[in-house]
């Protein structure tokens, strides 16, 4: 069997071709598009190899392309390729070749794909917070406008009824004001698309096995909850609930040497877009009698400096805990699952 590493750069994809027993067989670069992917398959002949490319955007549509015309292609871990084979000098051609190397060894450090089915849905909902980010961005450009002309807002929504009237009576000089009024007409058409992908969102899966589950949790309402199942997945990946935990990126590093053991900042390593739901529905949960008394015992050990963040993420990993045993076990919420434990486990 032939072993095929791949690299993929915006202009070209370079491959590297190992036999069985580690002997370089050929080395070469095609176009990274269908005409060229079906070209590399012709070049190759009869004998399709197993093929590995690292994770990265663009990667998924070779590995579809490929595996369509009859390839066993392999996604790898970036992070990870680059720990197991760290080299002094780093090229394409150099990449194409260890990733080729780790699929003869059998080493590839191989991540889990999500169905066509979970990758719409992720994409909708991170373009639905995309838009939210965006709209706040805006949001906060008025209100430093107003308070840069000594007028802070004088109402509790500046964007209702009685602010937009404020606004539109409000004398600033120019270009301010224009940037005002583009800025109130940017809000209103995100905020027509943000309505719009809500619609599509519950037109998509309204039955989604998870949301009711994830619903039952202190801070879930359904957009977090669909954000969340979305970057979930499928909670069977996870054998444990920290498996889970360390996919969200909320448990700190571990730096570990003889006698020494300490910890570092957050890893964040895992989908951003899953981790911002977590916190989001963190500061809900901090206020539920399940939380709410370890939260604010954490947060006056800690201290006022650094206590209420340092306990938000205690109770976000907590939180996710609960998830993990919520959805492993398909039950509710609960005092048993909010400790972080299951109320119950299933008997084979």
């Amino acid at each position: 069997m032939l072993h095929a590493g791949l690299d993929l750069s915006r202009r070209k994809l370079d491959v590297c071709l190992l036999s069985d027993a580690g002997e370089l067989v050929d080395e070469f670069a095609v176009p990274p598009d269908a005409d060229g992917l079906a070209g590399l398959v012709r070049r190759v002949g009869r004998q399709p190899p197993q093929a590995v490319i690292e994770s990265m955007t663009g990667a998924r549509f070779v590995h579809d392309r490929l595996e369509e015309l009859g390839w066993d292609v392999r996604i790898a871990d970036a992070a990870k390729v680059k720990g197991i084979g760290s080299l002094a000098a780093k090229t394409d051609k150099i990449d194409a070749r260890v990733l080729a190397i780790l699929s003869q060894r059998d080493l590839v450090p191989e991540i889990w794909l999500p169905s066509l089915e979970i990758r719409q849905e992720r994409e909708l909902a991170r373009f639905r917070l995309h838009l939210v980010k965006h709209r706040s961005m805006l949001k906060h450009r008025v209100h430093a406008t107003l308070v840069s002309f000594g007028k802070p807002c004088p109402v509790s929504d500046l964007f209702g009824i009685a602010g937009r009237r404020m606004l539109a009576e409000l004398n600033v000089p120019e270009p301010w004001r224009s940037t005002l009024q583009a800025s109130v007409l940017a809000i209103d058409q995100l905020e027509a698309q943000i309505d719009q992908c809500n619609t599509q969102l519950r037109a998509m899966r309204p039955d989604h096995k998870y949301l009711p589950t994830l619903m039952s949790a202190p801070g879930i309402g359904w957009v977090l909850g669909y954000t969340i199942a979305a970057e979930i997945g499928e909670i069977e990946r996870f054998a444990t609930a920290d498996k889970l935990v360390g996919y969200t990126g909320l448990c700190p590093r571990v730096i570990q040497s003889g006698d020494s053991d300490r910890r570092g900042p957050l890893t964040k390593s895992g989908p951003k877009f899953l981790r911002w739901a977590m916190l989001e529905a963190t500061m809900h949960a901090l206020r539920h009698e399940a939380y709410a008394e370890r939260y604010q015992r954490t947060k006056r050990r800690l201290g006022k400096q650094r206590g209420a963040k340092v306990a938000q993420i205690d109770i976000a990993r907590r939180l996710t805990k609960s998830l993990w045993h919520m959805l492993t076990y398909d039950t509710p919420f609960s005092p048993q699952t909010a400790a972080g434990g299951a109320a119950f486990r299933l008997v084979a």
